[in-house]
């Protein structure tokens, strides 16, 4: 087992706020605002190149593309000088288990997404109007097609390693001390960031209170997988198909944008806005919450029987000074 140091190093009134002598760096805090500030730094340098070609910022592909650039490398930075951890710490020790989890969050995505599909033709709540429909009506389907695949593996990647990998990490290890413990520590960690996830969406298209509330919910179904295994795996291949079979096969809105590129299905949606999401798509209806639950317990089921536990990793709370497997392995015996 692990000893604990019940006696760390002893400091001033003035540097304790800011400094942890036991873990000999920065609190939880400033490294989640000192990192918020590299991306600001980073996103400023990454589009450089595009306001030079006249690039348009508002442009949905554009904005990815520049975020899939500058939340790696400012998370990659914060995590070397304050964190003092590699970025593989951040959820992505790759391993034949990694990629199983990665390949069940790929299907589990796209299975329930398919599911609020079928449901909702079944009951007559969305009416398909083309099949292989281009946004761009001159654009060959398969080269639009390619467009928003690029944008959700982007998405899926760097949403979970900000939102899941570096946040809920911080924050689960800034609560993270006595009376509290690891697991109500990741458990608040995960209700903050996802409500933080969910406030990030208020400003999409037709987005309201409900939605933002439901993003926050989704934020919880997509932290599960990061907490109870402390890889990021299940939650960006969740990330991915989630989305991309939600607007670019089945046609629905995806958190309040329309299709981008191309979609297998174009449908007019029906039913009521409280049940279906309406023009913010199913992640706001009521449909989207019993999904989500059910997308829960299909995780815990998977987690337990691929790993043979289904609790909360005690990794992602503990600052891991040695190697991690090591520290890993000593926790769990």
């Amino acid at each position: 087992m692990i000893e604990e140091n019940n006696n760390p190093p002893q400091q001033s009134l003035l540097t304790r706020p800011f400094w942890n002598p036991h873990e000999k760096r920065i609190r939880a805090f400033w490294r989640l605002i000192l990192q918020g500030f590299f991306l600001l730094i980073a996103s400023m340098v990454a589009s450089i190149p595009a306001a030079l070609l006249g690039m348009n910022f508002d442009g949905f592909a554009i904005g990815t593309v520049l975020s899939a650039i500058a939340i790696p490398v400012s998370i990659w930075f914060a995590g070397r000088l304050l964190d003092r951890r590699p970025f593989a710490d951040f959820g992505f020790h790759f391993s034949a288990s990694w990629w199983r989890q990665f390949g069940f969050g790929l299907a589990l995505g796209a299975v329930l997404m398919a599911g609020i599909f079928v449901v909702e033709l079944l009951l007559g709540w969305v009416t398909i109007t083309d099949t292989f429909y281009v946004v761009e009506p001159n654009s060959s389907f398969a080269l639009a097609y390619l467009l928003p695949i690029i944008v959700f593996l982007s998405v899926g990647f760097y949403e979970e390693l900000w939102s899941r990998g570096y946040q809920l990490t911080n924050v689960a290890e800034g609560f993270n001390f006595r009376p509290i413990g690891y697991r109500t520590a990741t458990i608040i960690a995960l209700i903050l960031t996802s409500a933080i996830f969910g406030f990030l969406h208020a400003g999409n298209p037709n987005a309201t209170f409900i939605s933002s509330f439901n993003i926050a919910i989704a934020g919880i179904f997509l932290g599960l997988g990061f907490v109870l295994t402390g890889e990021l795996a299940i939650p960006i291949g969740l990330h991915i198909t989630w989305n991309f079979f939600q607007g670019n096969v089945f046609g629905f809105p995806v958190s309040g944008t329309d299709t981008v590129g191309a979609t297998i299905f174009r449908i007019e949606q029906g039913g009521s806005d409280l049940v279906t999401g309406g023009a913010f798509g199913p992640e706001a209806g009521i449909i989207g919450l019993v999904t989500i639950g059910i997308g829960c317990l299909l995780t815990w089921l998977f987690v337990r029987w691929e790993t043979g536990r289904g609790r909360i990793e005690p990794a992602i709370a503990n600052y891991l000074t040695p190697p991690k497997e090591t520290v890993l392995q000593a926790i769990n015996d």
